[in-house]
């Protein structure tokens, strides 16, 4: 896919979270990795950058884990900004250092309306859309 292994999982465990957030409820590393398919060790990292770039909170102790804080406002856009910066939407496809507008690669007018397409998807799908769709059972997390 065009997303990062860490990205896919990110956005998935994200989803997870807002899920039991939903409920009121804190969910932990080995939650989330059961429930996304996810290596424990590796969704640990994945959530703790999440928690960097405030994606999602956590809270420690006995009654702690992560959550999505209440009326907060995530869109895939964050997620993928989050983990795999702006790359997707503005790196040359061909690997090029000084592709732009003014010094197109033999490919950026073919990827560009894509890549500009894929972004406004991104930045209009909010996590809570998600999270309904996935309770019609419209989509799995693993």
């Amino acid at each position: 896919m065009i997303l990062s292994k860490s990205c896919e999982y990110a956005i998935r465990a994200t989803v997870y979270v807002a899920l039991k957030s939903r409920k009121n409820e804190k969910t932990g590393i080995i939650e989330v990795a059961e429930a996304i398919g996810s290596p424990m060790h590796f969704t640990g990292k994945i959530l703790q950058t999440l928690v960097r770039k405030k994606i999602l909170s956590s809270a420690k102790g006995p009654t702690g884990g992560f959550y999505v804080e209440n009326g907060q406002d995530l869109f895939l856009i964050d997620i993928v900004r989050a983990i795999d910066g702006n790359g997707l939407f503005s790196a040359c496809v061909l690997g090029l250092n000084k592709c732009s507008e003014t010094q197109p690669c033999p490919m950026h007018e073919q990827v560009k309306p894509i890549r500009d397409q894929l972004m406004a998807e991104f930045s209009k799908k909010p996590v809570t859309e998600l999270v309904e769709e996935f309770l019609q059972h419209k989509y799995f997390l693993k």
